[in-house]
């Protein structure tokens, strides 16, 4: 059976490859969201504050209309008076502005969140090729984006020539009612259209978002193979990450072997074992400065028999330390008594070394518990 290809994008996007597109400006958007939030915002601010806008613009409206004979003859006052009435209208309509700028802010919230991406804003030549243009104008995400544009402008469409059906009465005979009443009559008409055009937009929402977010995240899917390089960059390769280890090892072997002048004692396999041990005063027990087998265990002899460390032979102990004590670690209580013995030998060469007598002889067979004992090393 043949494998899936690693070309086929079936896994979905890694956390990194997310924050990865972030950063390229690759967020998901839609520009129905903010459509229909600048149109629920703008209904409610002109709810609230359409009658306060009214009565100003009416106010401003009148002093526009009314033009004494002097500054009529005076086109420098007329300019100023315009650019006065101006200024008015536009501070008049500043709240309402402010509300749909706040709205079309907010908008990407609802996906994610803001984002600012330098990479977005850097030239990409591919962008003006026509023929690159000419494949996404066909593609199937064009052929989406068209569909969705055509839908949507048969629903508001259908949806305003209703409102206009319905209300066909009221709208004509607005036409012969007073002033007053007619203005009425119109923000009753521009609140339902508002209504029901933000109910079709609702709607359109509804369906776009969980598309988008469905299009982005199929867009950012992953192969096996950017999977598997990608788990390799976060993780490191295993060359590189056993070449690491390696140079840790060594590092802690030079350390090792630069601790065992300091050592009291090497208890030996005699050949396969080897550690290297030390105490003084202000020690609970005594401490493994180094330990190794086969050649590690021949370098810490050489190096101890090179700065007069003296060795005592005792199989069962030196594999037991080996074992079971880690470097710069005390010794178990349960070996106390195996390496007093060793140490009392010790210490009982140093002073044969310095006030002569009777050579002391090395200790005999030394026991180890059973639990602590360990296998031979074989070969």
């Amino acid at each position: 059976m043949a494998e899936e290809s690693d070309v086929e994008r079936t896994e979905p996007a890694s956390a990194r490859r997310l924050e990865q597109a972030r950063e390229e400006g690759q967020v998901p958007r839609s520009r129905e969201v903010g459509a229909f939030l600048v149109l629920i915002v703008g209904a409610a601010a002109f709810m609230v504050l359409g009658p306060w806008m009214m009565q100003r613009l009416s106010l401003l409206v009148r002093r526009g209309l009314v033009v004494d004979h002097q500054a009529a003859h005076e086109p420098a006052r007329m300019l100023i008076r315009l650019a006065d009435l101006a200024a008015a209208a536009l501070l008049t309509c500043t709240p309402l502005f402010g509300a749909l700028l706040i709205a079309t802010l907010l908008s990407p919230f609802f996906l994610g969140s803001w984002n600012f991406s330098v990479k977005a804003l850097q030239p990409d030549p591919s962008r003006l090729d026509p023929l690159q243009g000419l494949v996404r104008l066909v593609s199937w995400h064009g052929v989406v984006e068209l569909a969705k544009a055509v839908a949507k402008a048969s629903l508001l469409g259908g949806v305003a020539a209703w409102v206009l059906w319905s209300e066909r009465g009221e709208l004509l005979a607005m036409f012969a009612q007073p002033l007053p009443v007619g203005l009425a009559t119109a923000g009753h008409l521009l609140s339902f259209s508002f209504l029901a055009v933000v109910s079709a937009m609702l709607l359109i929402v509804a369906v776009d978002v969980p598309f988008q977010l469905w299009q982005y995240h199929d867009k950012l899917k992953m192969s096996h193979q950017e999977v598997k390089q990608e788990g390799k960059e976060l993780e490191g390769s295993p060359e590189i990450k056993g070449r690491i280890r390696q140079l840790q090892r060594e590092a802690a072997r030079k350390r090792m072997m630069a601790a065992v002048p300091a050592a009291d004692v090497i208890v030996t396999n005699p050949t396969h074992y080897a550690v290297a041990l030390a105490y003084s005063a202000g020690m609970g027990a005594p401490k493994v400065l180094a330990k190794g087998t086969g050649e590690i265990a021949l370098k810490i002899r050489q190096i101890g028999a090179s700065n007069g460390v003296p060795m005592v032979e005792a199989a069962a102990l030196a594999r037991a330390l080996h074992r079971h004590v880690e470097l710069d670690q005390e010794i178990p209580a349960a070996l106390y008594v195996a390496v007093a013995e060793v140490l009392a030998y010790v210490y009982q060469l140093s002073d044969w070394r310095q006030v002569g007598g009777d050579l002391p002889l090395p200790p005999g067979r030394i026991e180890v518990p059973p639990e602590l004992a360990a296998e031979p090393a074989r070969g």
